[in-house]
């Protein structure tokens, strides 16, 4: 849905106040807290670029487009009032509106444009192939959407919905039966897991073949992740550590990276990837890394067993 296709009040921009202005369809868009945030942020420095989009719904002025906007505008003082233009259009044009009028792209709008077909299909009653030509897509691309969205348990999409769930973590809980979605959210908020633990961690539970090995998983996801061969974490700064300690984290977290994509080189490809003349000029680098990688390991477990520092 096009901006050519919207039918617009003719009035053109108008000023209204910041409290006359409701937001129904939020629902229908992720809440972001940083990016409102950082949207605050301009429109102190710069003020309103561009107007926001509302519609009349019973009565009442409904937001269509530039919810961040709005929110960003409630954080300022002394901000009472936002320009906006008015979108003629019934319950499901203000749908498609909002959907027409964010087609940014990028996976967070994934998400958005998935609780729009929902709320197409299952609240107005739309079949798949009249959601589709609303919305000018293929009737496979509001499949895909629709499932996306039902895959999710409740808990999972009110979470997802008031931003207690971000929309890279909700991508990896679609994978998991709705039984396990619970645990697993329950999981990233005591083990505060990186993007990249939280995608290794569901894949070991969709490996396991029994309940015992999920519980193992789910209560001791670095260690089940540690046997895991060639999952490699990405390094981040933790608090608990002092400066020195998170140095030395950063190092260990590079060398066993490095460690890691040499060993599945070594065992899926080995001397089959280079050629003779490559193997003569690189053997007695090798030579080294068996030596150095020998010596590190045998004062690794020294540090290991030493008892810990007073």
């Amino acid at each position: 849905m096009g901006h050519a296709m919207l039918r617009w009040a003719q009035d053109g921009i108008r000023e209204l106040g910041i409290e006359e202005i409701g937001e129904h369809y939020g629902r229908y868009r992720l809440h972001l807290p940083e990016a409102e945030r950082a949207m605050a942020r301009s429109l102190e420095r710069y003020g309103q670029i561009s107007p926001m989009v509302v519609c009349l719904r019973q009565g009442h002025y409904e937001l269509i487009d530039g919810f961040k906007r709005l929110a960003a505008a409630r954080l300022i003082a002394g901000m009472s009032r936002v320009a906006v233009r008015v979108i003629l259009v019934d319950e499901r044009g203000a749908k498609a509106a909002i959907y027409g009028l964010n087609r940014a792209g990028g996976r967070t709008r994934e998400l958005e444009e998935a609780w729009i077909v929902h709320a197409l299909v299952r609240e107005d009653r739309l079949t798949q192939v009249e959601v589709a030509e609303l919305l000018g897509r293929h009737k496979s691309w509001v499949c895909r959407r629709l499932a996306l969205i039902e895959r999710l348990g409740p808990q999972a999409r009110d979470e997802l919905r008031v931003g207690l769930l971000c929309p890279t973590a909700a991508r990896q809980i679609v994978r998991l039966p709705e039984g396990n979605q619970a645990e697993v959210l329950e999981l990233i908020r005591r083990e505060a897991l990186s993007t990249v633990e939280l995608a290794a961690t569901v894949d070991l539970l969709l490996e396991c073949p029994g309940r015992r090995q999920q519980e193992f998983v789910l209560g001791n996801p670095r260690e089940a992740l540690a046997q895991k061969k060639g999952f490699v974490a990405v390094w981040s700064r933790d608090p608990r550590l002092s400066a020195a300690g998170n140095e030395v984290s950063r190092r260990l977290a590079a060398l066993i990276e490095m460690l890691a994509k040499m060993e599945v080189w070594l065992t899926t490809r080995g001397r089959t990837a280079i050629t003779a003349g490559d193997y003569s000029m690189l053997r007695p680098r090798f030579d080294r890394l068996a030596r150095d990688a020998a010596a590190v390991a045998a004062l690794s477990r020294d540090m290991v067993s030493e008892p810990e520092l007073a």
